[in-house]
């Protein structure tokens, strides 16, 4: 291998995500791997693997598959090296922009969830020091 390719493993190991987890994602359509070893193995790109970053950074916010995908092909078609009109442009980076949005939406959730959370946690912690035992001479 020439250092640009890797396997599934490793990009599970770099993902975070399982084997069967980015099978799936394949499977979806949402990535595939950019070759096949001769004995017929995914071979992923540092490509691929910023693909699988961004799906599994949507998912844990409540993302779907077709969200997911959605916002996959405006990124690469505003990758994508030929050219465009200014108004299939600006369409993309309005898409990207409405995904931001959300993201940033749904982030704020997760912070009101985490407050109430540590909230919570802290009103058990004091109630088990109040009736604790006290121990000592």
């Amino acid at each position: 291998m020439d250092g640009k390719h890797m396997q599934i493993g490793e990009v599970a190991a770099r993902t975070e995500l399982s084997l069967r987890t980015i099978r799936h994602y394949e499977e979806t359509g949402l990535v595939v791997p950019s070759a096949r070893s001769q004995g017929g193995f995914r071979l992923y790109t540092e490509t691929d693997v910023a693909r699988l970053m961004v799906i599994r950074r949507m998912k844990p916010l409540g993302f779907t598959l077709e969200q997911m995908r959605d916002l996959l092909d405006a990124t690469d078609r505003l990758d994508a090296d030929d050219e465009r009109d200014a108004d299939e442009r600006e369409a993309l980076l309005e898409c990207m922009r409405t995904y931001e949005q959300a993201a940033a939406e749904q982030v704020e959730k997760l912070r009101v969830q985490l407050s109430r959370a540590e909230e919570f946690a802290a009103t058990l912690r004091s109630r088990l020091e109040q009736n604790s035992p006290v121990t000592g001479a």
